[in-house]
């Protein structure tokens, strides 16, 4: 009779024949007559009767087949910890690497500088997928930007203002300034597979509009169309208007802005401390424009006007730009929505 291959064998058939040879070796009959009667080998009867007489039942129950977890990986655990608390605290440059993103080949080279251990490429991509780590395009951020400004803005100063905003029966904006163009062409286009798309360039004279802006949590958007340079006439004027509306709804306006030259030149700085008791000017941390809802709306605006027929015109731009910020301003949710991105939903 051809004996039976442990090896092959799963392991609940395995404990099966196991606990089969212990109670035939209990019953006094010899291992080669166990091998007979069993179909196993001598050795694999010899193992679960030795087996059992060290360690009793519960050893006679094989164990899992293969590598442990972690046996092989030439990382420990510690090692690996770091490597991702590394990846997701600092970037390359700051540790003096000559890389801008954590690329596998950054971090082969930053596993091998700090422990010594020499990874290929496809060990490094294996490590990083099984910590879930994923290639993603970045967010563009200043070199300028300070992480402890935008800490400090985000943990102590916003959360500040919005406790004196309600504890005064005010209302936080959002303001933010943009030019807009008659050749600024966005979007998508749908094309025959490897056919790209062309889109034809604006004959005549390029025009160009400034806007400024706010947006509320609550859905309220505020708009000012500018013909010519943005400067602190036309930036006062837009605050004359905030501060009307604010009178005429009883709500004191606190206004956070960037830090843009005109925010903060003479002229602007006197006419708000005239003005301190029904608007206050909150600034971001510099280099951080992400950190401001506004900006989503800037974005919103100049897919609108960049998806349709490129307009020849100032009037056309304007007459553009106009009707889709009413479209904005009567749809509150979509304003709202605004604030729901993951980097400034802070602010919601």
């Amino acid at each position: 009779m051809d004996k039976e291959d442990a090896r092959f064998q799963k392991l609940e058939q395995l404990h099966e024949r196991r606990k089969q040879v212990v109670r035939l070796h209990l019953r006094g009959t010899a291992v080669m007559e166990i091998a007979a009667l069993t179909g196993l080998s001598y050795p694999t009867v010899r193992k679960a009767i030795d087996l059992f007489v060290a360690g009793g039942w519960s050893a006679v129950k094989p164990a899992a087949r293969g590598r442990s977890a972690g046996d092989g990986r030439l990382l420990s655990a510690q090692q690996e910890a770091s490597v991702r608390r590394t990846i997701c605290d600092k970037r390359p440059e700051q540790l003096k690497m000559e890389f801008a993103l954590w690329t596998r080949g950054a971090v082969m080279q930053f596993v091998e500088r700090e422990f010594g251990v020499r990874l290929s490429i496809r060990a490094t991509g294996e490590y990083l997928r099984r910590w879930g780590f994923t290639p993603q395009k970045p967010i563009k951020r200043a070199y300028e930007q300070r992480p402890e400004a935008v800490k400090q803005w985000l943990d102590q100063q916003y959360p500040a203002i919005e406790r004196r905003a309600k504890a005064e029966g005010g209302e936080i904006h959002w303001g933010d300034e943009t030019a807009l163009v008659n050749t600024d062409v966005r979007g998508r286009s749908y094309a025959p597979r490897g056919k790209t798309p062309v889109t034809m360039a604006v004959g005549g004279t390029r025009e160009k509009l400034s806007m400024i802006s706010t947006v509320t949590n609550q859905g309220r958007a505020n708009w000012m169309i500018i013909d010519g340079a943005f400067n602190h006439e036309r930036l006062i004027e837009f605050l004359q208007a905030l501060v009307r509306e604010g009178k005429r709804r009883r709500k004191k306006v606190f206004l956070i802005l960037d830090n843009l030259g005109v925010h903060h030149c003479k002229p602007v700085k006197a006419w708000l401390a005239e003005h301190r008791l029904h608007i206050e000017a909150f600034f971001l941390p510099s280099y951080s424009p992400e950190l401001n809802p506004d900006e989503r709306l800037n974005a919103d605006l100049k897919q609108a006007i960049g998806a349709k027929v490129p307009v020849r015109t100032k009037a056309k731009l304007r007459a553009a730009a106009d009707e889709h910020m009413q479209f904005i301003a009567a749809n509150r949710e979509r304003v709202r929505a605004y604030f729901q991105d993951p980097i400034v939903k802070y602010a919601a």
